[in-house]
């Protein structure tokens, strides 16, 4: 990457975007182009190989067939494995985020090889589904506001050793152990059930992936009145007695 530029990659766009995740997509682009950033996005079909110069990879969620015939054509691609051994950041939602784990439980009712890019293990929740809005807060080591979202997944999703919950949950479920704990990562690699999308609704965590892509701590100021409106009426939503 060159000090203006941005590769972002849109994996698996016609299997794993079922709850509108591409809006991160979008919002990640538009962000970077905000700061004059010359941003080439490559939206990669499950037929295509995964490149491995990307700076960041974007995963969204999916229903359970989609699912497993993702994880098995990334886990024979190679490219995702590549890119993050390069430095690439990565972060996906709900399918992606089960995914992008050990293994997690298929269409078939069977467990299912994941990448291994983050530590943990998506197993099938027995209780109600997860479903509503959800106001949690952030790792404060990312130094980034609180996380607003809505979760819509029967899978449970254990942390192991290394890695850590993005966020601790006020209002909802979060990765459904009862832990209260929303979401993993470790140093490149994101993971969440959030959806909303979840970048429009937290425009600081697109800025997040971009100052790790580009290496630095800061990036210029952009107008945030319309993402901060949306973010306002989520929280209030979440925070509404039902």
């Amino acid at each position: 990457m060159s000090d203006n530029s941005l590769r972002l990659v849109w994996i698996y766009p016609d299997l794993l975007s079922t709850y509108g995740d591409q809006g991160n997509a979008l919002v990640v682009e538009r962000r970077a182009r905000q700061r004059g950033l010359d941003v080439q996005r490559l939206d990669v079909r499950s037929d295509q190989a995964i490149p491995t110069s990307g700076d960041i990879y974007l995963i969204g969620g999916g229903e359970d067939r989609p699912q497993r015939l993702a994880a098995e054509r990334l886990i024979r691609d190679g490219g995702l494995h590549r890119a993050v051994s390069n430095g690439a950041i990565v972060f996906s939602v709900c399918a992606g985020y089960q995914i992008l784990g050990h293994e997690f439980i298929n269409d078939l009712g069977k467990q299912q090889e994941g990448l291994g890019l983050l530590d943990v293990v998506s197993t099938r929740g027995e209780g109600e589904r997860c479903v509503g809005d959800v106001l949690a807060d952030i790792d404060p080591k990312l130094g980034l506001p609180p996380l607003t979202g809505f979760e819509n997944h029967q899978g449970v999703t254990h942390l192991g050793q290394t890695a850590k919950p993005f966020a601790r949950v006020r209002f909802g479920k979060g990765n459904g152990v009862g832990d209260g704990y929303e979401g993993a990562y470790n140093d490149t690699v994101f993971g969440t059930y959030m959806h909303g999308p979840v970048m429009a609704r937290n425009p600081h965590i697109a800025d997040l992936l971009i100052k790790l892509a580009l290496d630095v701590n800061a990036l210029p100021p952009v107008d945030d009145r319309w993402y901060e409106a949306l973010r306002q009426e989520r929280i209030a939503a979440a925070t509404a007695p039902a």
